[in-house]
């Protein structure tokens, strides 16, 4: 069943802009393992991040760095959540995730879907 779906655009000259301006920025939106990527991946990871967000409803109080878009076989982007983000999945039911990834023409693009593999219980 899917639980939300969540989609984003950035575009790539102007995050790139945003990273170089704001020096702190890198290490508050990516993990260690992401943020010596180039612009324009950090700009899809970023769009990523923000779908996500969407997908579980926007909730306040998601870590930016308890997502990390990781390259699963084949170099298929895969989401891994930790912490925060992991909290307020298992809230909804989350079990799984589906996560595309683009950028072209300067923006990049993500679409990320919320699965649960049976449905949450209705709570009264």
């Amino acid at each position: 069943m899917i639980v939300g779906v969540g989609v984003d655009v950035a575009d790539i000259a102007r995050f790139e802009a945003s990273l170089k301006r704001t020096p702190g920025l890198r290490a508050r939106l990516f993990t260690a393992a992401e943020g010596g990527l180039p612009g324009r991946s950090l700009a899809a990871r970023f769009a990523a991040k923000e779908a996500l967000a969407k997908a579980l409803g926007a909730p306040g109080g998601l870590r930016w760095t308890d997502a990390e878009v990781r390259r699963g076989p084949g170099g298929r982007p895969v989401l891994h959540v930790t912490g925060t983000v992991a909290a307020a999945a298992a809230e909804r039911g989350v079990t799984d995730w589906h996560v595309s990834l683009s950028h072209d023409g300067g923006i990049a693009t993500a679409v990320v879907i919320a699965e649960a593999r049976e449905q949450p219980a209705e709570t009264e």
